[in-house]
């Protein structure tokens, strides 16, 4: 009997209208819009969201990335050639790197493919998050921050075991 008057007290809490859905919705529509725009173009969603201050840290990381995989690509290139010009055979070609040998040519140049590959898929991620970021800040974005945090100390008499207990419960409000 007290389960079912429990559930029935707080079932009768909760109130639906047809504003709180209207506003549900809207709320909504502002996460998937935020979400879609970021995904559209990097920093979209974050206008969206009035974050106009992480545009330019989006748009910086995207330029570093970019200068390091195009630093990265040439310095591969370079020992890739280093190294088609070791093995050719052709006298007149001249290895621009005479100190390496052929293992260590494709060492150097294994290395820096790796370092290319490795920031091409980070600038993926780097995407992603920036989409995460726009989704999870719409969701953010209507959070109540207010001051108006209250905590009351009041007695109760619980029931437990059959037997009543005397104590303080704490209520707190935010």
């Amino acid at each position: 009997m007290k389960k079912l008057i429990t559930i029935m007290l707080f079932i009768n809490n909760i109130s639906y209208s047809q504003d709180n859905i209207k506003s549900s919705e809207n709320f909504n529509n502002n996460i998937k819009k935020s979400t879609r725009l970021s995904a559209i173009l990097p920093g979209l969603g974050q206008i969206n969201n009035k974050q106009f201050w992480k545009i330019p840290i989006i748009y910086g990381g995207y330029s570093v990335i970019g200068h390091y995989i195009k630093f990265n690509n040439n310095m591969y290139q370079e020992f890739r050639t280093a190294l088609i010009h070791e093995t050719d055979d052709n006298i007149l070609t001249i290895n621009p790197f005479p100190n390496f040998s052929e293992s260590g040519l494709e060492r150097n140049m294994d290395f820096w493919r790796r370092n290319r590959d490795l920031l091409i898929i980070f600038s993926g991620v780097y995407y992603l998050l920036n989409i995460a970021d726009a989704h999870i800040f719409a969701h953010l974005k209507d959070f109540d921050t207010n001051d108006n945090i209250s905590l009351k100390i009041k007695p109760s008499i619980e029931n437990l075991n059959n037997t009543k207990v005397i104590g303080l419960s704490l209520n707190i409000n935010f």
